[in-house]
């Protein structure tokens, strides 16, 4: 072959450089993917945290509601007393009436009406954890229990106790409108004859105005 060792040399040299493969992002590509990761934060992670209270919230109005509603079906079905009750031993071998809604709660068959789960004659249908430490439960009176007699009807202040009557469950949201409009908190109702509701529509103050009269607040 004739001509310039060294310009063939340069030449081919030449062309592996003009083929080396870029890797890697551009600072403009690195600024828009910044900006766009910062959006989706701002946007997604307070729906998030909104998400999840909400979603304990309602867990806990459910659970409340499903316990009082087995409670009344089970002491028609059953013909005798059963029981609500706050308890802080609740997941307990031998779970009590003391304590506070905040710590737990059981529903129990209570034959003789003493609002006490007596060992060998009293059984626990349902036993409920402590609410979450993020979910505040202020009670009308402080009332511990509720209970029914064998007709499915409620047994008002039972030995001069003071029966459940209204429960709010609130967090640090207050009673502040949530999405879909509803109020973060959640007002349980039960009425003497032991027809339970949960209500979130503040629409009419109606949770402001159970905290007033009941001299409670959310934190």
């Amino acid at each position: 072959m004739s001509g310039n060792p060294d310009a063939r040399s340069g030449t081919l040299y030449s062309a592996r450089m003009n083929k080396r493969t870029q890797h890697g992002f551009t600072l403009y590509e690195l600024l828009i993917t910044v900006l766009i990761v910062g959006v989706v934060l701002t946007v997604g992670v307070p729906n998030m945290l909104a998400f999840n209270q909400n979603s304990r919230m309602t867990s806990t109005a459910n659970d409340i509601h499903s316990a009082f509603h087995l409670a009344r079906s089970e002491s028609s079905r059953a013909k005798t007393n059963i029981t609500v009750c706050a308890s802080s031993s609740s997941m307990g071998a031998s779970p009590d009436c003391e304590g506070t809604w905040n710590q737990g709660f059981i529903v129990f068959v209570d034959d003789d009406g003493d609002l006490s789960v007596d060992s060998g004659t009293d059984s626990v249908l349902r036993a409920y954890p402590a609410v979450d430490d993020s979910i505040t439960l202020a009670v009308e009176g402080d009332a511990t229990y509720f209970s029914f007699a064998s007709t499915g009807l409620g047994r008002a202040n039972v030995g001069g106790n003071t029966a459940v009557s209204r429960m709010v469950m609130c967090d640090k949201r207050g009673t502040e409108t949530a999405a879909g409009g509803r109020s973060a908190a959640r007002l349980f109702v039960i009425t003497p004859l032991g027809r339970a509701q949960i209500f979130n529509d503040n629409s009419e103050d109606i949770i402001d105005d159970a905290l007033t009269e009941m001299s409670k607040t959310c934190p």
